[in-house]
Formats: C-alpha cells, structure tokens, sequence
C-alpha cells in the first residue's frame, strides 16, 4: 500500500498544539510570516504573533525552526516574534560555511529584531539561538532588554551534544515521510508521536524525486560539510555572557545534557545577581517537553505586558 502524502498548512496545526498542552483554544491565533533580506538576494524568515507590537523574539536551536515555539506562543498570548535562523526553516543559507557561527547569525537576527520587534521586553534564545543572543547582547544592546537562555551555556561541547549530532547527522534524504518521522521518534522516546509528526511537518520538505530532506539540509553550501553540533565551541562567550548589562536567566532541562553543573557554578560566578531554574523531567528541547512550564518561566522573567 502506497504511503499517502501528507498535505501541509503551517498555520492549520496550532489547535493540535492547544490540545496536547490542555490550552483553550478559540480559533485560529494572527500569525503572518514574513521575509526580510538580510544581505543581497538572502533573506531571514520570522513568524510574527499578533498585530500588537512584539514583546517577545524567540530563536530557536539548531536543526529547528520558529515553529518550535508554538505551544509556548500560544500560552504567553503575547504578540511576538520567532526568528528562523539563517539556513534554518524558510530563511536563506549564508553562502559560507560561518552558519554555525553565533556572531555571523547574531548580526542577521539583529536586522531581523530592529525592523519587526525594536522594542520588545526580551529576548528568549535555545540552544544554538541561545548562544547567538549572548553576541546580539553585546554587538547589539539596545535591542536586548532581558535575555533568557533555554538550556544553554558558553560550557555546551562536542561530548554534551552527542546525542543531538548522531540525529542530525543522519541521512540527508528520505525514501518517504514515514521514515523521516520513525527516526525522529527513535531519538525522540519521550515525545508523543502527535508532537513529533507536527514537528517534522514544520521542518522538512517533501523534493521534486518524492524524497524527504530536512529543511536545513536544503540548499546548503556546497563549501560546507553538514551540521555537525560536536564542532560548536562557544567557550569564547564566556567572557561576552559576563559582560551583558542586562538580567539574565538561565532555564536548564533537568534531564539534559548540554548543561552540567560545572556550567551552572561557571555562570553564576560570572553572573551572581542572576537566577537559574531547574525545569524538572524535561531534556534540552524544554519548548517542546515542557511548553507550559517554559511559558510561565517567560511570564515570571518579563513582567505583565
């Protein structure tokens, strides 16, 4: 029997969304995406929630995309801003290798945030788009109030992200979305398959052959290698983490990896005045193990709108 292919709207799912976290759900949020060119012929993608001015911009992690946050959007009720990292979700590769880089993402999130949220109250960053908020905050301040940081620090190395690598270095191709899906649930045992389908809806795409690829194995360089996490070394942001001039927080998975204890003591030396929460039974994706907990992390941080 030949597998159907599943047709996909990627703002028809958010009641999904609602269901699995227990939300109310009314109808449809207002969420548009837009495309803002960040170089000659590149373009950065973003979904924009609301039709207030954005509160909120939230980055997610590498080998995700915006719609990461969608639970965690739908439960603040806050109009705000998720950013697609350069080569991830619908934004543009760079047409380097420096993808990977935190500062070289930093300064095309910062064209992003300047022209869709001057004035939001924080910004959230996970993983990779956590690392490159500790360089928007030093490069760029003024669009920087508050940072908080989900599961992440300058400590996260090649042994901390093993898991996380042998995922997104499987095969660059799918025979069918089933198979795409199956491996997202093998390196997923905690999820329920509902949540992961959806994810792998919002980050894959189906190629002309019939084949499926992840959505940031797309149009990658030809000069680069793949997305190889075990390369990040974000020691160097130590030092730039120290020097932001604005609270911060840290949000660590109590089940995860990419930060130890060593990395919780190292911030707090560098940073005293400032708070670290323990997210309990949840791994590094905390967006996605435990939404509503995020959300009210979020809330407490910012204040009311």
């Amino acid at each position: 029997m030949t597998e159907a292919t599943p047709t996909y709207d990627e703002f028809s799912l958010f009641h999904e969304n609602a269901a699995e976290a227990g939300l109310p759900f009314d109808g449809p949020p207002v969420v548009r995406r837009e495309f803002l060119e960040v170089a000659p012929g590149r373009r950065v993608s973003a979904l924009v929630w609301g039709a207030a001015p954005p509160e909120l911009v939230l980055i997610h992690g590498g080998g995700q995309n915006a719609h990461t946050w969608d639970t965690v959007a739908l439960a603040l009720g806050r109009p705000l801003v998720a950013v697609d990292l350069p080569g991830h979700g619908h934004s543009d590769w760079p047409q380097d290798s420096a993808w990977l880089d935190p500062a070289t993402m930093a300064d095309d999130v910062a064209l992003v945030i300047a022209q869709l949220a001057p004035d939001a109250a924080a910004v959230v960053g996970m993983s990779l788009g956590g690392a490159t908020s500790i360089v928007l905050a030093t490069r760029h301040p003024e669009l920087v109030r508050r940072l908080l940081l989900v599961d992440i620090t300058p400590g996260v190395n090649g042994d901390k992200t093993s898991d996380i690598a042998a995922f997104l270095s499987g095969p660059e191709t799918f025979a069918t979305f089933d198979e795409i899906l199956q491996r997202t649930i093998e390196f997923n045992p905690s999820r329920s398959e509902s949540s992961l389908r959806r994810g792998v809806l919002h980050n894959s795409v189906q190629l002309p052959d019939g084949t499926w690829a992840w959505r940031h194995q797309v149009g990658r360089p030809t000069v680069d290698t793949g997305l190889h996490v075990e390369r990040a070394d974000f020691q160097s942001l130590w030092d730039a983490l120290e020097s932001i001039g604005v609270p911060v927080l840290l949000a660590r998975g109590s089940r995860s990896p990419v930060v130890d204890d060593d990395d919780v003591a190292e911030f707090r030396r560098r940073r005293p005045h400032d708070e670290v929460v323990v997210v309990d039974d949840s791994g590094h994706s905390i967006q996605g193990d435990k939404p509503l907990e995020l959300a009210a992390i979020i809330e407490d941080f910012v204040g009311s709108p």
